[in-house]
C-alpha cells in the first residue's frame, strides 16, 4: 500500500508534502500539474497527509473513488521516468 496525491493538488503544487517526507518519494517536474509519491519508496508513514494543505493525499485505500484513477496516474509517472 501506498498514499496517493488526488485531484486537489492540481495547480496548487504546495511543497509541504516533499519538505516533510523523510525518503525523498515525492516527485514532480516543469510540466506537471501536480506532485507524485513513488509507490515503490513510499514507507506510508502519513506525514505528507498531515501537512498538505488542500487535502490532496489519501492512503491508497481510503482514495476516493471518483479520485481511482490517480492512483495508476502516480505509478505511470514514475514507469516514464525510468524509461
Amino acid at each position: 500500500m501506498t498514499y496517493v496525491i488526488a485531484e486537489p493538488c492540481i495547480g496548487v503544487k504546495d511543497a509541504s508534502c516533499v519538505e516533510v517526507c523523510p525518503v525523498d518519494c515525492i516527485k514532480s517536474d516543469p510540466e506537471a500539474e501536480q506532485y507524485f509519491i513513488n509507490p515503490d519508496e513510499c514507507i506510508d508513514c502519513g506525514v505528507c497527509a498531515e501537512v498538505c494543505p488542500v487535502e490532496a493525499i489519501y492512503f491508497e485505500d481510503d482514495l476516493p473513488e471518483q479520485w481511482r484513477h490517480y492512483l495508476q496516474k502516480n505509478r505511470e509517472y514514475f514507469q516514464k521516468q525510468r524509461v
